[in-house]
C-alpha cells in the first residue's frame, strides 16, 4: 500500500501542484488509528494535508515566503469526526439521528438505509410506505418491499434513501463507470477573465470573500477550511430550509451566517450582489435545481468573470446518479462500503465506516480544490468550475487499500483527543470544539470569527 507521503504525492500533482512542494510537508503518525478495515486515517491526514499545502502555496505566491506545513495522523482523525467531539457548555452532543434514520430490512431479504433527518425526507418516507414515523411501522411497511423497488420508488417520492449493495455489484452498475473515468478533484476553465491581484493581508486567503451554500458536513467543511486560512466567508441560507443545529455550530466557526431566500426577488438580488464581489462560490445544490436559480457555474462567471465556481455532489457530475441525492451515510451503503464493513468485522448486515469520512474528506478536497483553481486565476486568469464528489471521494479510499485486522485497532480515547481541543466564544455558548490539524509554520490556521446562529449577519461584505 502506498504511504500517506506518497498518496498526497498523487493528489497534489493531480491538479498540477509542483512536487517541490511537497518537500515542506511533515505527516507524523501511523495507521491503524480507528477499528476499521479502510485507511480512514490516511484519507484524513491527507486530505487536510492537501488543503494546508495549497493555503501555503497560495501564501508563497503572496509573499515569497515558504513554510511547512504539518498534519499529525490523531488530529486529522479527530478532526475528520469533529462534530463528535463538540461541547456546547459542556453539554455533549443530542442523538444525531431522526427516530426512523437508519437501517431496515426488506421483504427480499435486503438491507436499506433511510436518511430522515430533514423533516420533508422523513414525511416522503412515510408517504411511500403509507406508514406513521415509528420504526416498527417502517419496518413492517418495508417487508412488503423489495429493496431495489422501494430504493427507486422512495428516490422518485423525493426520498433521501439506498440499497445495501456489495462492492461487486456497485461496480456491475452502468454508473460506478461513468464515476471512474472523474477526476477525484476536477478543475476545469469555463470562461475568460483577467488575473486577479492577491489583495493586501496578512494570512494566505486574507481578503478572498467565499459565498457557502451549503449544509450538513463536507461543502460547510470546505468553508470552514478556507476561513482557517484568513478567508471572508459567509454562509448563505435561507430561514425556509431546515438545517441540523450541531453541525451548523460545529461547521460554522469562522464564518459569516446570512440569510438570502433565492426564491424571492429580494434573495436573489442579494445573493447576486455578493457574487458580483466575490472570489469563490461553493454550492452543494443538485445542478438542475442551482441553474434554475440563474447561479450556474456559467450563470455565475458572467456575473462575476474570473470567479472559482465549487460544486459538490453525492453521486458525482456524470452518469446515471448524477442528480441523485445522497449523504456520506447513504454513499457508503451504495457503494460497498457497508457491506465490506460489515463482513471484516463479521456483523450480519450492515456497518458503517467509524467516522464520516467521505463527508470531511471531501470537504478538505473541496478547500483544496478552490485554492488551486484561486491560485490558477492569479498566474492565468480565467473563471474556474471545481467538482468533487462523495461517491468520487468513496472511490479514492476505497484505492488507498485495506487494512488487515484493521478492527482490532482501538477507538481514539479521550485523553488522545484532549489535547486537539480548544475552547471559544461563540453566538450559542462557550464552545469546546477540534483546533484545526493543518499546521502552518508561518500563518497558523485559526477561525478570526465565532460560530453564531444562521442569519445573524446582514448579507453584506465586511468593509475592506
Amino acid at each position: 500500500m502506498q504511504s500517506p507521503r506518497d498518496i498526497l504525492f498523487d493528489l497534489w500533482t493531480s491538479v498540477g501542484g509542483d512536487p517541490a512542494a511537497l518537500d515542506n510537508v511533515i505527516l507524523t503518525g501511523e495507521e491503524p488509528l480507528l477499528p476499521s478495515s479502510f485507511r480512514v486515517a490516511a484519507a484524513s491526514q491527507v486530505s487536510i494535508a492537501a488543503a494546508g499545502l495549497a493555503a501555503a502555496e497560495i501564501w508563497k505566491m503572496r509573499s515569497g515566503q515558504s513554510q511547512t506545513v504539518t498534519v499529525d495522523m490523531t488530529h486529522a482523525v479527530a478532526e475528520c469526526r469533529s462534530e463528535r467531539y463538540l461541547r456546547r457548555d459542556g453539554n455533549p452532543p443530542p442523538p444525531a439521528w431522526d427516530a426512523i434514520a437508519g437501517v431496515y430490512k426488506t421483504g427480499d431479504g435486503r438491507f436499506v438505509r433511510l436518511h430522515t433527518n430533514f423533516p420533508h425526507h422523513r414525511d416522503n418516507v412515510c408517504k411511500v410506505l403509507n406508514c406513521k414515523p415509528e420504526r416498527e411501522q417502517v419496518q413492517a411497511a418495508l417487508m412488503t418491499w423489495k429493496a431495489e423497488d422501494f430504493e427507486t420508488a422512495a428516490y422518485a417520492g423525493g426520498c433521501v434513501v439506498s440499497m445495501m449493495r456489495s462492492r461487486d455489484e456497485w461496480l456491475a452498475l452502468p454508473h460506478a463507470k461513468a464515476l471512474s473515468e472523474l477526476p477525484l478533484v476536477s478543475i476545469e476553465r469555463i470562461g475568460d477573465a483577467a488575473p486577479r491581484p492577491w489583495p493586501a493581508g496578512d494570512r494566505p486567503l486574507a481578503g478572498l470573500r467565499v459565498l457557502d451554500l451549503s449544509r450538513v458536513i463536507a461543502g460547510p467543511v470546505a468553508g470552514r477550511t478556507l476561513a482557517a486560512h484568513g478567508a471572508d466567508v459567509m454562509l448563505i441560507s435561507s430561514p425556509n430550509l431546515p438545517a441540523i443545529p450541531w453541525l451548523t455550530i460545529d461547521t460554522g466557526r469562522g464564518k459569516l451566517s446570512s440569510f438570502a431566500d433565492l426564491a424571492t426577488g429580494e434573495g436573489h438580488e442579494a445573493l447576486r450582489s455578493l457574487l458580483s464581489d466575490a472570489d469563490i462560490f461553493s454550492q452543494g445544490y443538485r445542478p438542475h435545481s442551482i441553474a434554475a436559480l440563474g447561479f450556474s457555474p456559467q450563470g455565475a462567471a458572467r456575473i462575476r468573470p474570473g470567479i472559482v465556481y465549487v460544486s459538490l455532489s453525492a453521486y458525482g457530475h456524470a452518469g446515471p446518479w448524477a442528480g441523485r441525492r445522497g449523504f456520506d451515510s447513504l454513499v457508503q451503503t451504495s457503494t460497498g462500503f457497508n457491506h465490506a464493513e460489515g463482513e471484516a468485522a463479521g456483523v450480519d448486515g450492515p456497518k458503517e465506516l467509524p467516522a464520516q469520512v467521505l463527508d470531511h474528506a471531501t470537504g478538505y478536497l473541496m478547500a483544496f480544490g478552490a485554492m488551486m483553481a484561486r491560485a490558477r486565476q492569479a498566474r492565468e486568469g480565467g473563471s474556474w468550475h471545481v467538482q468533487v464528489s462523495l461517491a468520487r471521494t468513496g472511490q479514492w479510499v476505497w484505492g488507498l487499500g485495506r487494512v488487515a485486522n484493521g478492527f482490532a485497532a482501538a477507538d481514539l480515547t479521550a485523553e488522545a483527543v484532549k489535547p486537539l481541543l480548544e475552547e471559544v466564544p461563540s453566538g450559542f455558548g462557550t464552545l469546546t470544539a477540534v483546533k484545526h490539524s493543518g499546521v502552518l509554520s508561518a500563518t497558523p490556521a485559526f477561525w478570526a470569527r465565532p460560530a453564531m446562529p444562521l442569519g445573524s449577519h446582514p448579507p453584506q461584505w465586511p468593509a475592506v
